[in-house]
């Protein structure tokens, strides 16, 4: 497990990547499949990359003009909203270290998956929220999906009762 300050630039870790399927002798694997995930891959590291920069210019260029996005709203986390833009969901790293400790804040990477058009992140999360005091704590999976090079689909699930019950007095 690699874990990474959230405010400083970092690279992204190398995760551990899902094993190749065997294919029966002869078969051949189509090129253009193997090139889709490899695109994946490289938009997904460069979304990493920008997140650990807080680039949020970079972030609204990776992002597709609307994108498809999940995170378990609550009113008591102001940085957990619906987003449906770009610039909306670019936007999102920035309000979150606008209401956590910045030294606080750490994300792992544990795992990336990619298959085609779909990534699947797997690691963990922690903070503690600056205006209370008190940490959260947990894993998550981040589901993208990337198309022409752009995030058309980002679903994060995470621990929210860790993050609500730290936004709670």
């Amino acid at each position: 497990m690699t874990t990474t300050d959230a405010t400083q630039p970092a690279q992204p870790t190398q995760p551990t990547q899902a094993a190749q399927p065997t294919q029966a002798a002869g078969a051949t694997k189509a090129p253009q499949s193997t090139d889709v995930a490899e695109a994946t891959r490289a938009t997904v590291q460069e979304f990493l990359a920008a997140r650990m920069a807080a680039d949020t210019e970079r972030l609204t260029a990776l992002f597709a003009d609307e994108v498809d996005w999940l995170l378990a709203e609550n009113p008591a986390v102001p940085w957990l909203r619906p987003r449906r833009t770009g610039a909306e969901c670019a936007a999102q790293g920035e309000e979150l270290l606008a209401h956590v400790i910045p030294e606080s804040a750490r994300a792992s990477l544990d795992t990336v998956l990619v298959d085609g058009t779909d990534a699947v992140l797997f690691g963990h999360l922690s903070g503690t929220v600056r205006a209370i005091g008190k940490s959260y704590a947990g894993p998550f999976s981040l589901r993208l999906t990337v198309e022409d090079g752009r995030i058309t689909r980002h679903h994060l699930y995470e621990n929210s009762l860790s993050v609500a019950e730290a936004c709670t007095p």
